[in-house]
């Protein structure tokens, strides 16, 4: 059947040849392979069938199954089609600083400069890519047809000699660049493409410097109130000849850092504030190369080459199966990593086997993440006992680039969709968001197959320091409280200088209900977790006051595979030692609240703030293409009206009439004068007592008495010294000062924790009884 096919379509190709030869002559031979493969497919209706042409006569072969991965041997990512890219890549050494590199610590009298008028600015660096189209329409290998044109901008009537700038590289961003003095440069920021906002990662290139001049940089259009730069850190500097003469790589550089804001402007009608970056920087020679950072840059041609190695490796091969996952909107693969151990080329006792899910670099701006994958991978893939036990116990599910668009085009948070992904993984547009679609399609078809014991997503935090995690609380099922505290804890013990347990939250937010974290513990997960490591650098033990290298961060990702084996460790004690340990914990945190006088709810998940991240309210909703549609196009239902809002004084008023008896207009009494004044105090005391009124009364009426039953603790802990368990680490003590471990819980005489508590509501009562959280507190300081 193909063959009759292939000829007609043959001779119409070649009689329609001579008629399109002349309109052919400015297209690519990309461009035209693939309408003709295009074609041919449409013809055979089938994608399996590969063409290719040798000297214009067609060559049959089978294309290769969708899920094998071939690696091109020089990298070339899909830009879409009005991104400008230069032709030279960009490559930098890796470097391990000798010592840790610290913080820097204002002095005081740091300057910040005033943002001058239009007189004596020279734009020397502008580029347009944003500006170009409101949404992503098609990509290309390499970016724009145009020729590299001319980014940078001098004026030769000038004494001092300009910086020429240049970001128009994989991951690079910086939108325009204006000298205000001899050495003073003000920077703008290129917003996520297809949006108006988020500014966050910076990455561009210098040349044309002077050795021993101090120049000031100042970037002027971030968002964020607060930043680590206030708090001691520093940007990156790299120098292509001290690479080359000292094979020195990326090191912390500047002085003079102030991060302040500095004005407002109007952002969709509404007035935004804008804030600064400012510091002065040195460079080391003159008619260098030199490239300035915001974090250790990762670029999905590095995780090209970091994937083509490993899988070279015919061992490594043998246990690691590297697979596309499915095709970003540019066309750039998402890849992902099966590993597990194998027996005659299958995989050894699947069925016994629990999973374990990671994921990185949803947002492309947090290089972090990437760094930690590696060091994840490279321990995971390496020949040491403790990997070989992981293999043997787990099949892991990777993927370390969620958002490879992104990453290739120098986004911070944002996909080519102009949306980020870590709020729609509930989304059911697979087109539009393929990465993370495909990716929880992966995990529910696994679930299906096997337990998965851990989901992990790695990202970067810009406001915090140290490494910590966000997990979800278990609060419906009470066999399992705190156990989602575990894992953190452990890590806590593991890497004790780099990870914070006071800094993880566990709280179950509605406007984060679309992230990774909670859309698979939604699926039954209870072990899901997003692992923040700082922009910044550590501020415990013996690290206090020092950056993160990359070597840092990879041995943090070798942390979470040892923290795995401690956590499914066969011996309980660990394992009872961390839920004893929390247990004190929360307890001696409930009392010192209790002893604090609030006139709001309270519940355990009180003991924490929200998880902070960043505000993606404006990347949640529809895609920037379909928004660009006219409404009939994708508006399904008419526009819902929005309720009349009713205050609380007169919702109060509504529910106490609901709740009494109707009483006959012609016999209802007028009410006196001292009875009004008491139903406006009784509505000003309602309102003011609010949601927690509301609580109470909803609690009276439907069910007036509650019991539970208190979580009965391990009451055979065993005598476990805290030695044997974690070198260094000293257990959490109480108010008395004695100390909460097992072996003090022996020491001293035990409540009856299977006590049954009857939680009644008294008036003026500060708690929610109705939360679950609030009575599991009540009766955990009750014992």
């Amino acid at each position: 059947m193909a063959g009759p096919i292939i000829r007609n379509w043959w001779n119409t190709y070649q009689l329609g040849k001579s008629d399109s030869k002349d309109s052919n002559r400015e297209e690519d031979n990309e461009d035209v392979t693939v309408k003709r493969q295009l074609s041919i497919s449409q013809a055979l209706r089938t994608r399996q069938l590969r063409i290719n042409f040798d000297e214009g006569r067609p060559v049959l072969s089978l294309r290769a199954p969708l899920d094998l991965v071939q690696f091109p041997s020089v990298s070339c990512p899909r830009w879409p089609v009005e991104c400008e890219v230069i032709s030279n890549a960009v490559h930098h050494i890796e470097w391990e600083p000798p010592h840790p590199e610290p913080f820097y610590y204002p002095k005081g009298h740091e300057r910040i400069p005033f943002l001058s008028g239009e007189e004596g600015r020279q734009v020397v660096y502008s580029i347009d890519n944003g500006n170009k189209c409101s949404y992503f329409t098609c990509s290309r290998a390499g970016g724009s047809r145009v020729s590299e044109r001319r980014a940078s901008f001098s004026d030769s009537s000038q004494k001092q000699r300009s910086l020429e700038f240049e970001s128009r590289f994989e991951s690079g961003n910086l939108q325009k660049a204006v000298q205000i003095g001899p050495f003073n440069y003000e920077l703008t920021l290129r917003t996520d493409l297809y949006t108006s906002k988020h500014t966050q990662w910076f990455y561009f290139r210098v040349r044309n410097m002077k050795p021993g001049v101090t120049y000031r940089f100042t970037i002027v259009n971030f968002t964020k109130r607060r930043s680590l730069y206030s708090q001691g850190m520093r940007p990156l500097l790299y120098s292509e000849r001290s690479a080359d003469e000292s094979s020195v790589g990326w090191q912390r550089a500047g002085s003079n850092i102030a991060y302040y804001r500095s004005q407002n402007r109007k952002a969709n009608n509404e007035s935004e504030s804008l804030y600064s970056l400012t510091w002065t920087l040195q460079f080391p020679y003159e008619a260098d190369t030199c490239y300035v950072a915001h974090c250790y840059p990762y670029t999905y041609s590095h995780l090209q080459c970091y994937l083509r190695h490993i899988s070279s490796k015919p061992t490594v091969a043998s246990y690691c199966k590297v697979r596309v996952l499915c095709h970003s909107l540019a066309g750039n693969v998402v890849y992902v990593l099966t590993v597990t151990s194998r027996t005659g080329g299958k995989v050894k006792d699947n069925g016994n086997k629990k999973a374990v899910v990671v994921t990185a670099r949803v947002h492309p701006g947090e290089t972090n993440s990437s760094w930690m994958m590696e060091g994840f991978l490279d321990f995971l893939l390496g020949d040491s006992d403790d990997a070989q036990l992981l293999r043997d116990t787990f099949v892991f599910k990777v993927v370390p680039m969620l958002n490879p668009d992104g990453v290739v085009v120098g986004n911070y948070r944002c996909s080519l969709a102009g949306r980020d992904l870590n709020r729609n993984y509930k989304s059911v547009l697979r087109d539009s968001f393929p990465c993370i679609w495909h990716t929880r399609n992966m995990v529910e078809k696994l679930m299906n197959e096997t337990d998965v014991v851990l989901y992990c997503d790695f990202h970067g935090h810009n406001r915090k320091n140290n490494v910590f995690m966000y997990g979800c609380n278990n609060q419906e099922d009470a066999s399992s409280r705190l156990h989602e505290r575990v894992f953190p804890l452990m890590m806590s013990k593991n890497a004790s200088d780099k990870f914070c347990f006071k800094s993880c939250k566990f709280q179950v937010q509605k406007s984060k209900e679309g992230t990774g974290r909670i859309a698979m513990w939604r699926l039954g997960i209870k072990n899901s977790y997003t692992m923040e490591a700082t922009f910044g650098g550590s501020t415990l033990g013996d690290r206090k006051g020092t950056h993160f290298t990359t070597q840092d961060l990879k041995s943090l990702g070798f942390y979470v595979c040892d923290t795995l084996l401690d956590y499914c460790d066969p011996d309980p004690s660990k394992m009872t030692y961390c839920l004893t340990e929390l247990t004190a914990l929360l307890r001696k945190e409930a009392k010192e609240r209790l002893g604090k006088e609030s006139d709001t709810d309270f519940s355990v998940s009180d003991l924490e703030s929200g998880t902070s991240g960043s505000d993606s309210s404006d990347s949640d909703g529809l895609p920037a293409h379909l928004l660009q549609q006219a409404p009939s196009d994708h508006e399904e239902h008419p526009p819902v009206k929005n309720k009349k809002k009713v205050s609380h004084k007169r919702r109060n008023r509504l529910r106490s009439t609901i709740h009494q008896p109707t009483v006959p207009p012609e016999s209802s009494p007028q009410l006196a004068e001292p009875d009004l004044q008491r139903e406006e105090d009784a509505g000003k005391r309602s309102s003011k007592e609010g949601l927690l009124g509301r609580h109470r009364r909803k609690w009276q009426v439907n069910t007036p008495v509650r019991k539970i039953v208190i979580p009965a603790a391990h009451a055979n802990h065993g005598d476990v010294r805290h030695v044997t368990l974690w070198q260094g680490c000293e257990p959490v003590k109480d108010d008395r000062g004695e100390d909460s471990g097992p072996a003090a819980n022996m020491r001293r005489a035990r409540p009856n924790i299977n006590t049954i508590v009857t939680l009644s509501p008294r008036r003026g009562c500060k708690f929610s009884i109705c939360c679950f959280d609030c009575r599991f507190l009540l009766a955990l300081v009750a014992t």
